[in-house]
């Protein structure tokens, strides 16, 4: 498809960057599980000399990514961190990064445990007020790293309000899609320089393959990003490429089924005796919900409780007990998740700072599949109901 410029989100993810491939006429783009290509004479050849510096189906998804984010430059990489850890590399010692103080352990832990010792500062801090921000910015601020949600208070962050203090400051902003998708929130057109994925989630969609996204509108700003791609080698294979873009296919019609499904799981554990606080944008009296009406379409799929006593142990026994949501890591699949974030996905940040923003060991954070939502309600309750 030539002209994709009228066509909405649903049809994007379906059709987004992508065309027929041209040597055969194959609607899917073809796996090419190859390492290197011919050339007739050095430096000629199609387009492609090395299955690390492109490949044609990595190529396919970096054009899906860019199509939905409404970017135009897209890079692929064997997981989100392989994509943080490519943004993080266009800075030098000295330079600084102001973060939400509520933020993805994975990213903490890179940040604080691999950058810091080779010279970046980080800055961390609540991001629900610019004023936060502005606080701490300088001169040497490059970098204002956004998550919204966050993982897993589901903080909202006004990424409009954010760009304007980057710009201010001289600074990228990044924003992490990864909760909301392109679906329901397309940071490019609020202001965001870089816009990254942990694709292993609501993109891939299957919990059946790792990989990050990058995607950006600043040429600048991209060939920067394919360089450090290309020259550090953390790219994506084709086979994962290859079950990432099948996932985008249906992302609408998920996000759909999470957004609902989601809804009446708040509720549910809204009103249940045995759960002390939820976390979940779409409640009108959340402090981020004029925000997240503002700039999201829906409130998603990704909820947080904490049990009444907030013990470790109560919340242990709660996700034990679960049949139909799996005790597991990540989140964003078809099949309904739980976590405990202060013993797993956040365990790397020091205990005085998660409680701090919350992270207690009372929480509980759930991943709401597309399963029957009567039988996700009926899983909740039993195990809810054997806390003493």
């Amino acid at each position: 498809m030539k002209d994709q410029s009228d066509l909405k989100i649903g049809t994007l993810a379906i059709h987004g960057g992508q065309e027929h491939d041209p040597s055969t006429g194959a609607v899917m783009p073809p796996i090419y599980q190859t390492s290197t290509y011919a050339q007739a004479a050095p430096g000629v050849h199609k387009g492609y000399e090395y299955s690390r510096t492109g490949n044609p189906t990595r190529h396919a998804l970096e054009k899906s990514i860019a199509s939905l984010e409404g970017g135009k430059y897209g890079l692929a990489f064997g997981s989100g961190l392989a994509a943080v850890d490519c943004v993080l590399k266009m800075l030098k010692p000295g330079d600084e990064i102001i973060s939400t103080n509520d933020l993805y352990g994975g990213s903490y832990r890179q940040f604080t445990k691999i950058y810091q010792d080779f010279g970046l500062v980080f800055h961390f801090t609540a991001m629900d007020d610019a004023a936060n921000v502005e606080k701490l910015v300088n001169d040497k601020t490059k970098l204002i790293w956004v998550e919204t949600p966050t993982n897993p208070m589901m903080n909202v962050i006004d990424i409009e309000a954010m760009a304007k203090v980057a710009k201010q400051a001289g600074a990228m902003l990044v924003v992490d899609n990864t909760f909301a998708t392109p679906i329901l929130q397309r940071p490019i057109e609020l202001g965001a320089d870089i816009v990254l994925h942990s694709a292993t989630k609501y993109l891939g969609g299957h919990s059946d393959v790792v990989l990050g996204l990058l995607t950006t509108a600043d040429k600048d700003i991209a060939e920067k990003l394919y360089f450090i791609q290309n020259s550090a080698g953390g790219v994506c294979g084709p086979m994962d490429s290859f079950l990432t873009l099948r996932g985008i296919k249906t992302l609408d019609v998920r996000m759909e089924r999470h957004c609902k499904n989601g809804k009446v799981v708040a509720e549910y554990l809204r009103n249940h005796p045995k759960v002390d606080k939820v976390y979940w944008p779409g409640f009108e009296d959340h402090p981020g919900h004029e925000v997240a009406k503002k700039q999201m379409s829906d409130f998603g799929g990704m909820i947080s409780f904490v049990v009444k006593g907030g013990t470790f142990e109560d919340a242990s026994k709660v996700v034990s007990n679960l049949n139909v949501f799996t005790l597991a890591e990540s989140l964003g699949g078809v099949e309904s998740l739980a976590g405990h974030p202060a013993s797993m996905t956040h365990a790397a940040i020091p205990v005085e700072e998660r409680m701090k923003t919350g992270v207690v060991d009372g929480l509980i954070r759930l991943s709401v599949g597309i399963e029957d939502a009567d039988d996700l309600i009926a899983d909740l309750n039993n195990a809810l109901n054997q806390l003493g």
